[in-house]
Parts: structure tokens; C-alpha cells; sequence
């Protein structure tokens, strides 16, 4: 049985579990790594890291039952954080590699970055964020012009642009954090970040 303040990081096999368990604990917070769908659904807070191919990670998903382990726990209302593709995948559909239908929990489409002359694909260093909800819980006490680490060929295009509580620019603006109700979602990795993204992560667990 889970703790009742337990973070659970979801391991369906395909993403950089040490290093987030790892920037949890420098903040003061045990964070249990899990690939059991019960624990996932019993956690206090929950979070969906990420490193790979959309198409594999949302078909293993599926198939370890940890989808749904992950929807019911939104659906609950407990605090839920998703880290790069564990971004995408909350999303209606993505077209890496393909069309592969996603979680469904926001509506809108994962697409990749259009080459432009001097920007590399994929878009990786250091990126100033834009915080378009300085109410987000998890943005508190942030400094101005806090930068974060990104590595992502794809992004994000919400349905609704009310859901995007920061942007960045490569080179015009895109999503770089989502925030509904209990779902928390960057596509930057606050665990490659330094004392910002401990910051943040140090707030979520706070939640």
C-alpha cells in the first residue's frame, strides 16, 4: 500500500526514471519508481516522465495497464505532472512518425517543429520561459525569466490555448507548460534544470 504523500514515477520501460526519482530526492521528497498499475492508482501524486518514441510509449501504456491507471488518477483529482513526451501523450494524437492516437486528456495535436534556416531539429539547450499563468502553483516563487532545459523534436498545439501556462520561442512561441485543475505538464525536463526546475519540483511535491 502506498504512503499517503507517496510521488509515484510511472516506468513503463522507456524513459529517464533514475534522474527524476533522483531530482526528487534533492529536494526533500522520496519518490518511488512503479510499474504496477495499482500502485500508480493508489499514489498521492503521480508523475509521467519521458525519453523516446510516442508509438511506443502510449502502446506500452495501453498494454501494462498504466493508461488507465494514469486517467483514473487524474480523474480522482490528484496531482499528476508530466515531463516532455509524458506531455504528449495527454494530448488527442500525435503525427511523430505517423497519426497514433494519444490519452485524449487535452484536445489537440503533438506536431513537429518546421526547419528554419540556423535552428537545429531538435530543439535542444536552454530556452527562457514566457509564464502566461503566473497564478500556477507550480511556477511559485520562480525568478523572472527563469530558463529550463528542453530536448524535444515535437511540441504540442493545445485545442485550447487557455490550457498553456508558459511558452517558449523556437523561434516563435510554442507550448512549453500546461496546467488544468490537478494536471501539471512541462515540456521541458525540470530534472535536467538545475535550481528552477528543483524549484518546480519541489513545488509539486508540495501540492
Amino acid at each position: 500500500m502506498s504512503g499517503t504523500n507517496e510521488v509515484v514515477i510511472v516506468d513503463y520501460g522507456m524513459a529517464n526514471l533514475r534522474s527524476v526519482q533522483k531530482a526528487f530526492e534533492k529536494v526533500g521528497t522520496a519518490a518511488v519508481i512503479s510499474s504496477d498499475p495499482n500502485r500508480v492508482h493508489e499514489a498521492a501524486k503521480v508523475v509521467l516522465p519521458g525519453v523516446g518514441a510516442f508509438e511506443d510509449a502510449i502502446g506500452k501504456l495501453r498494454e501494462t495497464g498504466l493508461a488507465e491507471a494514469v486517467t483514473d488518477h487524474i480523474d480522482a483529482g490528484k496531482p499528476f505532472l508530466g515531463i516532455c513526451l509524458g506531455l504528449h501523450m495527454l494530448f488527442s494524437r500525435s503525427h511523430e512518425g505517423g497519426h497514433f492516437a494519444g490519452l485524449n486528456l487535452f484536445a489537440g495535436d503533438v506536431v513537429r517543429f518546421t526547419p528554419e534556416q540556423g535552428l537545429k531539429i531538435p530543439h535542444m539547450g536552454w530556452n527562457t520561459l514566457n509564464i502566461r499563468m503566473p497564478k500556477c502553483p507550480l511556477f511559485h516563487g520562480l525568478p523572472p525569466d527563469s530558463a529550463f532545459y528542453f530536448v524535444h523534436g515535437y511540441y504540442a498545439v493545445p485545442t485550447d490555448a487557455g490550457s498553456t501556462s508558459a511558452e517558449a520561442d523556437y523561434p516563435g512561441p510554442f507550448c512549453a507548460a500546461l496546467w488544468r485543475d490537478n494536471v501539471f505538464a512541462t515540456q521541458f525536463h525540470p530534472e535536467k534544470s538545475q535550481a528552477v526546475g528543483q524549484l518546480l519540483l519541489r513545488n509539486f511535491a508540495g501540492l
